[in-house]
This record gives structure tokens, sequence and C-alpha cells, in this order.
């Protein structure tokens, strides 16, 4: 005996859903304008067009910007608790001055952790890792551009991006999330400071020994170069090694 045919039935709740779900390779949402705005301040106090000491005007940095005030003046907050702007006695911020200080302990940190994602990363390269090569490989090709240019801030952008690149590579994550909190430090440290040819010539050196694979190599390196920066960024911004 055959069996019987089961009734049509309508789509449930699960199926409509399915049908009516965002594509699988949808674009991400654009970031919060307070982000946004967040992002544009910092870089402006990077590329120096605001000033160490500055005072930055809410209505202004909106206006400039092109955005509501809301947005900008949660970014703002949120840099002044992250130590790039500070308060104002009676009303609004300006952006910090460094003091030696804050650099000093800037690079107590940095060093251990960047020699650590040279190392990292050589070891990656020995195992096989090709991409990451390619994308440190393409930070130094930029950097030289852009000094052969004279064009400053590509140039910081790109030995920014070395260091980024180089710890990516280490496919530590802690690491990677750890070293993203001192990124905008970094990348004002790098924009105040000299860049001399020599640094270039030092990044060229850790590349090589991490394309060689060789971690240890690769790590004193790295040592030599963050005791230079330091004595660089010393030098520029206080007069002093």
């Amino acid at each position: 005996m055959s069996a019987r045919p089961e009734p049509a039935t309508s789509p449930g709740p699960a199926s409509t859903a399915a049908s009516t779900a965002a594509p699988a390779h949808a674009a991400p949402a654009p970031a919060p304008l307070s982000t946004r705005a967040r992002e544009a301040v910092l870089q402006r106090i990077v590329d120096r067009r605001y000033a160490q000491g500055a005072r930055l005007v809410e209505r202004e940095v909106a206006e400039e910007l092109g955005m509501s005030r809301v947005p900008v003046r949660e970014a703002l907050r949120a840099l002044v608790t992250e130590g790039l702007l500070e308060l104002l006695p009676h009303s609004g911020v300006r952006v910090r001055r460094l003091e030696r200080a804050d650099v000093e302990h800037l690079y107590e940190v940095w060093e251990p952790l960047t020699i650590q994602a040279s190392r990292l990363a050589a070891r990656a390269r020995a195992a096989g890792d090709t991409e990451g090569l390619a994308t440190l490989e393409a930070a130094l090709h930029q950097a030289e551009s852009a000094a052969a240019a004279d064009e400053a801030s590509r140039e910081v952008a790109a030995h920014t991006a070395f260091h980024e690149s180089m710890v990516a590579m280490s496919g530590n994550p802690l690491l990677a999330r750890t070293m993203e909190q001192l990124s905008w430090q970094l990348r004002l440290v790098f924009g105040l400071r000299e860049e001399p040819a020599h640094m270039r010539a030092q990044h060229a050196e850790m590349y090589r020994h991490i394309a060689a694979g060789d971690a240890e190599a690769a790590a004193a390196s790295t040592l030599l170069h963050v005791r230079d920066s330091r004595a660089v960024a010393l030098r520029s911004l206080f007069g002093e090694g």
C-alpha cells in the first residue's frame, strides 16, 4: 500500500527568516559616528594639524569634520580618557603635551613586546608564512618611496605599518590586542620625531632576519632598533639622548 502524501504546509518562521536573511557576504556596518570622529581627531594629532597644547573647540571640530556636536563630544571625552587630550581648567580640551616620562614609559612597554613580535614573525616565516612576509616587504617599499618623495607623514605611516604587520605576522592575538592599545601613542611619537635614513636601514635588517626565519637574530636587530628609536625620539622631542 502506498503512503499517503503529506499535506502542503506554508513556510514556518524559521524558513521565512532564512529567506529574508541578509546575504552571507553583506558589507559590514559603518563605524559609529563617534568612532569615526575619534579616528579623525587622532589622525590630525598625529599629522600635527592639531599641535601639542592646541585648544580644541567642540563646535569648530564638528564643523571641520562635517558632523554634529554629539559624536564629536563623545570622541573628545574618549581621547581625554586615553590620555591624548586633557581637560582645561574651565572648559574645553587641548592636545596633551608629551613629557619625557611619557616617552620613556611608552618605550619601556613597547620594547619587549615588539622584540617578541619579531621573534614570532621569524618563526612564522620558518613555518612557511609567505603572505605576512610580503606585507612586511610592501611596508619597506612604501617607506622608501615616501622618503624619496620627501613625504614625511607617509613615511611615518609606512614605518608604523611595518611594525603592525610584524605583529600580525606573529600570529598571537593577545599580543596583537595589547599592541593595539599602544598604536596611536606610537604613531604620535613617530610623527613628532625625526625619521633619519638609518631607521629604514634597520627595518630592512629586521626584515632580512625574519625572511631567513632566524628568530634570535630578528629579536636582536629589533632590540637595537627600538633602543635607537628611543634615542632619536628623546633627541627630537627634548634635545637629549
